[in-house]
């Protein structure tokens, strides 16, 4: 069985991807390729009719809500400089940026006020010293700093020795509910925060080891940006968190109903070689947020302590709750539940205009699981929201079964529920050796609509039942493309289509042995 050590270092997934894929050099054109397939199964965005009544719990979270569209993109818009790719709006990013660097003129380090990097020495009081209003680079030498938390004001950069050298770690008697760090003031909103070249511990341990990590909404992270506009998140390392790595979010998250989203949502956040381990929901995950943009980041080997034992629902890559305009660039994820999860609860809406450009999964239980949950069945109501997502050079290497959910099969893909969804140059490549129960591959399922598959390559899963299961029938999956796929030493069977093949358009299709 493939394995993948820990020392894997995320700025090497785009050539590892390539290489793959054997598409090297091929960015642009690949990228124009996905709009076209894109173009050629989209439908316009049609919400459908509104909700008569509220739920009590729907009730409950209005307040803090308000009216949610899924936005209706055509484009996928992007810029290619050599080998990278970013949403063109980066460039509202970068200059942001500047100016951070340019009117942030005053540099304190911590241990000017007091900090000691011993590991034991309490340095709280003198972190939100070197922060004061704002306005400060703040730098961290190396060593270990205990904190009880952390709270950035605006217009800050909080800046490292490098991951591994300069630790962050909270206190033995912080409690459970404690986010390490955090912007400070997640009601009125904070903008321009930069966090660069260090580690976050949330010190797991200090928790008794059979207890659940997480105490609710967005608390118990390593790091939380909650209603900050305009922030970064560069070469840092997250571990142990009891419940995300890092969380892009709302003040509060909601759950007032599908076509409505939080108040207090974040915008334009940019994470890069970021990484984290042993979190006990998610490695990084975003709610009710927009324009959000994550490069060349690894997470690995959740713990999955904040669920119920054997039902931990825990991503690498979590695209949650009413979060849109959400970009993933040469990423990768290691023994998760699923590698990307692109998704909402069932009493909010999903993520939509979500772009992939570039995933390793290997070892996860799902490499990629697309789905709107509690609008899947005849008997629900259809999603409002879960449109738009374009996927390019998605690898899923020897999805297995996880202790995580041990009663998820292993998929390298499932799309349930979404409509205009694309997925281009892909590889899913099994273990000739693994026991796959008889199981897909990939399935498309659920209501499902306008989804493409195209220029792939499935290898490797002979103990499946099939490469691809689209359930096609009577109020479920419709209008699906299947463009130049070709199956080698795979599962008996290509293709399952379902009760209705007339849903299904497939163009060369090779299946070899």
């Amino acid at each position: 069985m493939f394995k993948w050590d820990n020392n894997h270092h995320p700025i090497n997934n785009s050539r590892l991807i390539d290489m793959l894929l054997g598409s090297g050099g091929r960015l642009e054109e690949i990228t124009r390729e996905t709009q076209r397939v894109f173009n050629e199964i989209r439908k316009p965005v049609e919400a459908g009719p509104e909700k008569t009544r509220r739920t009590i719990k729907e009730g409950i979270w209005s307040p803090i809500s308000t009216k949610f569209t899924a936005p209706d993109n055509k484009n996928i818009g992007f810029e290619v400089e050599d080998d990278n790719i970013f949403p063109n709006w980066k460039k509202e990013l970068d200059r942001e940026y500047a100016r951070l660097k340019e009117l942030n003129t005053t540099a304190v380090s911590v241990t000017d006020f007091g900090a000691r990097g011993d590991g034991r020495t309490d340095s709280t009081a003198a972190f939100t010293k070197a922060f004061g209003s704002g306005g400060n680079v703040v730098f961290v030498p190396e060593g270990v700093y205990v904190v009880r938390g952390l709270k950035l004001p605006s217009w800050t950069r909080l800046i490292g020795a490098g991951t591994g050298k300069t630790i962050i770690r909270l206190h033995e008697k912080a409690p459970k509910r404690r986010t390490l760090l955090a912007n400070r003031n997640p009601f009125k909103g904070n903008s321009h925060i930069s966090v660069e070249g260090l580690t976050l511990d949330w010190n797991v341990e200090r928790l008794p080891v059979h207890t659940k990590t997480a105490s609710g909404n967005n608390l118990s992270s390593c790091l939380t940006f909650a209603k900050v506009r305009f922030g970064w998140v560069k070469d840092v390392d997250a571990i142990n968190p009891g419940l995300h790595c890092f969380d892009i979010s709302s003040s509060f998250y909601s759950y007032a109903g599908d076509g409505t989203k939080a108040k207090g949502g974040s915008s334009f956040i940019w994470l890069d070689r970021v990484t984290g381990s042993g979190f006990g929901d998610d490695g990084v995950t975003t709610h009710h947020s927009d324009h959000i943009f994550i490069s060349n980041s690894h997470f690995r080997d959740p713990s999955g302590r904040s669920h119920r034992a054997g039902f931990a629902n825990s991503n690498g890559f979590e695209i949650d709750d009413g979060s849109t305009n959400v970009w993933l660039a040469d990423n990768s994820s290691s023994r998760c539940f699923g590698g990307v999860e692109i998704k909402a609860h069932d009493t909010s809406s999903a993520a939509s205009g979500v772009h992939i450009s570039g995933h390793l999964s290997v070892n996860d239980n799902r490499a990629f699981n697309f789905r709107h949950i509690g609008h899947h069945h005849p008997g629900d109501a259809e999603s409002r929201s879960a449109f738009n997502i374009s996927a390019q050079k998605l690898v899923a290497i020897h999805p297995v079964r996880s202790e995580l959910y041990r009663n998820s099969s292993p998929r390298a893909l499932v799309v349930s529920g979404y409509r205009n969804v694309a997925v281009n140059q892909f590889l899913f490549a099994g273990d000739p050796g693994y026991d796959y129960k008889n199981q897909p591959v990939a399935s498309i399922q659920f209501r499902a609509q306008n989804v493409a598959l195209a220029n792939g390559h499935i290898q490797g899963f002979g103990s499946c039942s099939t490469d691809l299961s689209v359930a096609t029938g009577q109020k479920n999956v419709r209008h699906v493309l299947l463009r130049n796929i070709i199956s080698r030493n795979s599962s008996p069977m290509g293709i399952d289509c379902g009760q209705d093949v007339s849903s299904i358009k497939m163009e060369n299709m090779i299946r070899l042995e």
